[in-house]
């Protein structure tokens, strides 16, 4: 089993800091570069830079009432929420459809009820 991480490409795990402004601040972002491979392919599905994506997702968030106190954090979690939605067929993995043309509110109805990490983790233990 390990052999499929180990053997991978090294650069995966390297960190990488990348520089943006959002609304007039200078931001700075350290993330692994698996998590800014997906970003960037997600920023590319709707036309956008990886600055206007993050930009977006900030707002939008923001907007929805989150508080964001880690925003790295966020932005992993939302480069793997990409991954698994593509993995369930939810988001087509054919890069060329939006991800703005999809229904959000039907992909997110249709999801179970998420159980707690805790007790995700607890389950896989038995």
């Amino acid at each position: 089993m390990c052999k499929l991480f180990i053997n991978a490409d090294p650069e995966l795990w390297v960190s990488r800091t990348h520089s943006l402004r959002i609304d007039g601040m200078v931001t700075s972002v350290r993330m692994e570069n698996a998590f800014w491979q997906v970003l960037a392919e997600l920023a590319e599905r709707d036309g956008m830079n990886l600055p206007q994506m993050i930009t977006r997702l900030y707002h939008e968030s923001i907007d929805a009432g989150h508080d964001l106190g880690n925003f790295t954090s966020f932005l992993r979690v939302c480069a793997l929420r990409y991954l698994e939605l593509q993995l369930s067929g939810d988001v087509p993995r054919d890069t060329r459809v939006p991800i703005a043309s999809l229904d959000a509110d039907r992909i997110l109805a249709g999801e179970p009820d998420k159980a707690p990490a805790a007790n995700v983790v607890s389950k896989a233990k038995h």
